[in-house]
């Protein structure tokens, strides 16, 4: 699950990395994260798929975001058991004496009473 982890978040890390330097024109003395190449690497992807470069982002993070809701359900669906078992203690577990006085005190007193 680990490398499964880092496999997920080591491409958005560095693509969202390059991305906000390269919007923001901090580059650091690298043509690489300079504002002219994110133009240009936008307007080329954008001639490619044919559409308008600045809606390319925008479908990036919502690759992004369904890729992370994909990867929640599977580590949910291998975990299943453990988080029906954690649900369960949740539900039907004693609650502590000292937790439901707390629940069930009247609540702060003023300094004066």
């Amino acid at each position: 699950m680990r490398a499964l982890f880092a496999f997920w978040a080591a491409p958005l890390i560095l693509f969202w990395g390059w991305f906000f330097l390269s919007l923001n024109d901090i580059n650091f003395g690298y043509v690489m994260l300079s504002r002219q190449l994110h133009d240009l690497v936008f307007q080329l992807y954008g001639q490619m798929l044919g559409i308008d470069p600045a809606i390319i982002p925008g479908m990036v993070a919502k690759a992004c975001v369904s890729d992370s809701f994909l990867l929640a359900g599977l580590v949910a669906f291998r975990r299943r058991r453990q988080i029906a078992e954690w649900i369960r203690q949740r539900r039907e577990g004693p609650v502590s004496p000292e937790r439901l006085g707390r629940a069930t005190e009247a609540g702060p007193t003023l300094p004066a009473e």
